[in-house]
């Protein structure tokens, strides 16, 4: 598994609980459903490393 990184994300409050109520809708912790929004993001764009659009370890 690759290492993660940590950083620190301000996000509107609204912002906030729209995307804990998502998270929770699709029974993912917070940070887990921003890594598959990211995820899924940056695999539409193309700008996923190769092997990684494959690399699934995410509900």
């Amino acid at each position: 598994m690759p290492k993660k990184k940590a950083f620190a994300l301000r996000l509107d409050e609204n912002m906030m609980k729209a995307l804990e109520k998502w998270a929770a809708d699709e029974f993912r912790s917070t940070n887990g459903q921003l890594e598959w929004i990211i995820r899924e993001s940056l695999k539409k764009s193309g700008r996923l490393p190769k092997g990684e659009a494959d690399n699934t370890d995410m509900p």
